[in-house]
């Protein structure tokens, strides 16, 4: 539909022409399992009398148009998802009666039928376009209304909001399709608000209650999961986690939290992490832990939900204008939530995490043809959509916490506080907070915004050093390069440590802090001084920058990486050695041997994790295809070892042996696993619970080893919405021409597959022992992208686009395909093109590390 997507021109265009005032939205959702009907009267101003403009709708259909009395014929005024609006009076009323669709996307109104007891649940998604799914909505954030609710639904659901839950009333009006009575919800106004962030949650849901106490007073939390989870539910912990939120940021903000409730509904096929409607956050249903999970998913939920909550007062209380701002709110919120935690929650260590886990993958996105500025320009609704990325939420974060040290904590604070102060329900840009932040600091932040949010990608910093004849330091200078694309130099804000050798231990000993600034930076602080075993710049990680060690510095940090007591210098060094494999400086052998010696006592679960991903995308990616297999099967050899050495019931025994069985192959490892999933072989202290039995399955499917039968009684064993998502990836992952084909046909050629079950499925398709099961999809990749995207929905398109990219292969007939396309294609969406050549940039950079690892 070409009128979906929306222009910031256009946008601008229709907030000077028009001022929105209210909307009063009635849902029946009683219709049956596709369609609900939808009526919304919408009141609103118009600078301009006689002119006309357009309101936004996608659905099934428009029974009819009522302006200021008049009637509209939808047959010439409704079509690709706009309704024309001619004629324009100073005050208008419009009602549109229409039929929704209910989506399976994770988009719009998600319907779910639970297969555990066959009840139906449904959820809104609205970011960034999507309220118009299910009501008449001008779709734009600086358009804020009043929204008034009214639904009808089966009478024993539970309904909720934005606003607190009315008591329902009998509505023997409506007809139920499925039988039963039905109730109808008649909830209070709104604040001013922007369409996006409004929410409708629907179904059985259970509930556990509580309240917060404020600076307004007592506030409801209300804590939900579908029925069949509520076993699993440990709301004390999420209830706690959100209450030192609360405390947390109504003194950091100074501002009292500006709604009247606040809910946290855990929610079935969920696209992302969560959602911060205004005080109706939804999230992610695998935070209900169903089996034990490692620390790092714990201290991520509890991340999620600050995130989220920081979203009340930035992004719901004062919003930005347009997505320009999009990494703005959520790079905030990233700050924020990271900050809480570390300063107001048990997770005192999360800006290591952060370090570990988020700068990483700002790095990688950092580094795609695809890179843009921080303050990046979203010209319409499709650049927007694809720029959830590394860039928008943890590069940005980067920079903000720079930009704390740069103007100091309680100016920074300060600012905020008249930020919020002023622009209470409005609309925002960038502009507007840097001025309060120039006030309370008295810096000028205009040239630290040019460099550090309006030029795209990072510098390296590498020392350069002398050593005297006696030991010593003779000179020291840090040297920042910048890449070929994107040469700015950049001020930065870092710590150097000294670390020897003591006992075993690498200890710091020294550590000098200073600014650094462009092409070279003497460090006289530590001339003089003994030549450490290893010198680490950007120590404590301060800075937003790749770093590299000096040659001693890295012949100590391979030969003795468990030296390092403390996680964070730790992760810093291991996250240079995986840098110099990913640019090709550095053998992808040479990273897994040092990994294989890291993973052995790791306690830091976030770098467990993280090391684990790295070092499976060397072995199986990086390495030259001449000893791939000889890499492999050492890796997978010592993960086994690690695992089995693990302590028993340990977070690093989880995480290891999942990860060993992943890779297994060998007749002596797929023996171990199918022992370990029967019971006739057991180690110490590892739970054989359902989601580590799916686990073990898909890994005996991936080596052949399990069939359909196996696959089917594991279902029929977990009937849930997990087991049905499982169940599909151990499908896909079978090592045969007709279980990829099955794959392919269900998700890419056909359109029945849920966005949750779709997502589960590829992950099984890609992941695969022997890559030449997916060269017959090279070809047929190319040939449906377009099309693709052209029909699906935005999020099953891109879901598509990565999921069932042949990315296994990396080999250079795969990048010349996909570059031929981009070349015969020049014309296609930004968006699609964007996504389609970040999937060449990563079998580029594979093939890059191959010849590098080649070559060693």
């Amino acid at each position: 539909m070409p009128g979906t997507n929306l222009t910031r021109d256009e946008a601008t265009q229709r907030s000077q022409l028009v001022a929105t005032r209210s909307y009063d939205v009635a849902l029946d959702l009683t219709a049956g399992p596709e369609t609900f009907r939808t009526t919304t009267t919408v009141r609103f101003s118009c600078t301009e009398p006689g002119a006309q403009t357009w309101i936004d709708f996608v659905g099934r259909s428009v029974s009819s148009l009522v302006l200021n009395g008049e009637d509209l014929d939808p047959a010439t005024h409704w079509a690709d998802g706009r309704i024309t609006l001619p004629g324009l009076a100073a005050e208008n009323e419009l009602t549109v009666d229409a039929v929704g669709l209910y989506m399976n996307t994770g988009e719009g109104l998600h319907r779910f039928v639970d297969p555990a007891d066959g009840e139906v649940y449904l959820y809104t998604q609205f970011e960034v376009p999507d309220s118009r799914r299910m009501y008449a909505a001008f779709e734009q954030p600086d358009l804020k209304a009043s929204f008034t609710f009214i639904v009808t639904a089966p009478a024993h659901w539970q309904v909720i909001s934005n606003e607190p839950t009315p008591e329902p009333v009998a509505a023997p009006e409506a007809a139920n399709v499925d039988g039963g009575e039905v109730a109808r919800w008649e909830f209070p106004a709104t604040p001013r608000i922007s369409s996006y962030i409004t929410a409708l949650v629907a179904g059985p849901y259970d509930v556990v209650r509580d309240s917060v106490t404020t600076r307004a007073g007592a506030v409801p939390l209300g804590v939900f999961c579908r029925r069949s989870l509520t076993a699993y539910l440990d709301a004390d912990n999420i209830l706690d986690v959100t209450k030192q939120g609360f405390a947390f940021f109504e003194e950091e903000f100074d501002q009292p939290y500006p709604f009247t409730k606040y809910d946290q509904i855990f929610t079935p096929e969920y696209n992302m992490g969560a959602m911060e409607n205004a005080g109706c956050v939804t999230i992610v249903e695998q935070y209900v832990f169903r089996s034990k999970v490692t620390e790092a998913i714990v201290e991520r939920r509890a991340l999620t939900i600050l995130h989220e909550l920081a979203h009340m007062w930035f992004g719901d209380l004062v919003t930005m204008r347009w997505w320009d701002d999009l990494w703005l709110n959520e790079s905030f919120a990233e700050w924020a939530s990271t900050t809480c935690q570390a300063e107001a929650t048990g997770w005192t260590d999360a800006w290591t995490t952060f370090g570990t886990a988020e700068k990483a993958w700002a790095y990688k996105q950092d580094q795609l043809s695809s890179t843009h500025p921080v303050a990046a320009d979203m010209v319409d609704l499709a650049a927007v959509e694809v720029n959830f990325d590394g860039i928008t939420y943890a590069k940005g974060a980067s920079v903000l916490k720079q930009l704390v040290a740069y103007v100091g904590r309680e100016p920074f604070r300060d600012g905020l506080r008249a930020y919020f102060a002023k622009h209470a329900w409005g609309n925002t840009s960038l502009s507007d907070l840097l001025t309060e932040l120039e006030t309370t600091s008295g810096r000028d932040l205009r040239s630290w915004s040019q460099v550090w949010l309006e030029t795209a990608g990072v510098n390296t910093l590498t020392p350069e050093v002398t050593v005297a004849d006696d030991g010593t330091i003779g000179a020291l200078t840090v040297v920042q390069t910048t890449p070929e694309k994107h040469p700015t130099l950049r001020p930065h804000r870092l710590a150097v440590g000294c670390y020897e050798l003591v006992d075993g231990a690498l200890v710091r000993t020294h550590r000098v802090e200073l600014d650094v600034a462009g092409q070279r930076t003497e460090v006289p602080e530590l001339v003089g001084r003994s030549m450490p075993d290893l010198l680490l710049v950007n120590d404590d990680d301060l800075a937003y920058a790749k770093i590299r060690l000096d040659e001693r510095s890295l012949a100590t940090a391979l030969e003795h990486v468990r030296a390092l007591a403390e996680s964070l210098p730790r992760a810093l060094v291991l996250g240079a050695a995986w840098d110099m494999t990913r640019d090709g400086e550095m053998a992808a052998t040479d990273y897994v041997r040092l990994v294989l010696r890291a993973v052995p006592g790791e306690t830091d679960s976030t770098l467990l994790r993280v090391l684990i991903q790295q070092v499976t995308t060397a072995a199986l990616t990086y390495t030259a295809p001449a000893h791939r297999d000889d890499v492999v099967a050492e890796l997978t050899a010592g993960m086994r070892g690690a695992a089995e050495a693990a302590a028993p019931g340990s977070d690093a025994q989880l995480q290891l042996v999942t990860a060993w069985a992943a890779l297994a192959r060998t007749q002596d490892d797929v023996a171990r696993v199918a022992g370990l999933l029967s019971g006739e072989g057991s180690m110490a202290g590892l739970e054989l619970d359902q989601d580590m039995r799916w686990a073990l399955l898909t890994s005996l499917a991936t080596a052949g080893a399990a069939d359909e039968e196996q696959i089917a009684a594991e279902q029929a064993r977990d009937n849930t919405a997990t087991g049905r998502e499982k169940a599909a990836r151990a499908r896909a992952a079978r090592p045969t021409a007709e279980a990829k084909e099955a794959a392919w046909v269900s998700a890419v050629e056909q359109d029945a597959l849920s966005n949750s079950v779709l997502a589960s499925q590829s992950l099984g398709w890609g992941w695969v022992h022997d890559a030449t099961l997916l060269q017959p999809y090279v070809d047929r990749y190319h040939a449906m992208i377009e099309k693709v995207w052209d029909e699906r929905t935005h999020h099953i398109a891109e879901s598509l686009a990565v999921g069932f990219y042949p990315l296994a292969l990396a080999t250079p007939e795969l990048r010349d395909a996909t570059q031929t396309w981009l070349d015969e294609h020049p014309d296609v969406s930004n968006s699609l093109r964007r996504t389609v050549a970040e999937n060449r940039d990563a079998v580029e950079r594979a093939l890059t590390a191959q010849a590098a690892d080649a070559r060693a």
